[in-house]
């Protein structure tokens, strides 16, 4: 990691603070895009309560949501975030495992339902264009409504930052971290 891992017992008060609440928060624990981002307490804080709502509170399904944030890993490269990402879309939500497995091929996912596609057109495309076409604006918001194209557009962005975060820090896979999970796999170990 290019950031000095700082020791947890040796945290300043703002340090402190950011640790406890991601501790008592549904992340249950500082790891990933969170060690070097202690280096900036008061910027880690705003930062983790932006990615608390859109991974917890969303407006929308939270499968759509892991969607999104897997075109932004794979858009950026990120192999830490598509790591994380990947298992949790697989353990706790519906999303399939086709569809994922095309987007980490960097495919369209041929088998996506109508709302899964539309995510995945949305996120693809502000990841190209930074910007939506009229139909595409009024489709997503007729099918999720404000909150959500803003749930959507939020999660592209927040998950750019921390992609950047990621591979700017070089933040390494755990130790025996599972190729099934990995974005720079064989396409032999699908399913393995």
């Amino acid at each position: 990691m290019r950031f000095p891992v700082i020791n947890m017992d040796q945290l300043s008060p703002e340090q402190q603070a950011l640790v406890d609440q991601i501790s008592q928060g549904p992340r249950g624990g500082v790891r990933g895009p969170f060690l070097p981002l202690l280096h900036h307490p008061e910027l880690a804080m705003c930062v983790q309560a932006v990615g608390e709502h859109l991974r917890y509170r969303a407006s929308i399904d939270q499968s759509l949501i892991e969607l999104a944030i897997l075109v932004t890993a794979k858009r950026w490269n990120c192999q830490y975030e598509w790591f994380a990402h990947s298992r949790i879309a697989h353990t706790t939500t519906d999303l399939p495992h086709d569809v994922i497995e095309a987007v980490r091929q960097g495919k369209s996912p041929s088998s996506a339902s109508a709302h899964q596609m539309l995510v995945y057109e949305l996120a693809s495309t502000l990841h190209a264009d930074g910007r939506l076409s009229d139909d595409l604006f009024d489709s997503a918001v007729q099918a999720f409504g404000y909150p959500g194209v803003l749930d959507l557009i939020s999660t592209c962005g927040y998950y750019t930052t921390i992609g950047m975060v990621l591979n700017v820090a070089q933040i390494p896979l755990p130790d025996g971290a599972d190729p099934q999970y990995c974005l720079d796999r064989p396409a032999a170990s699908i399913g393995t």
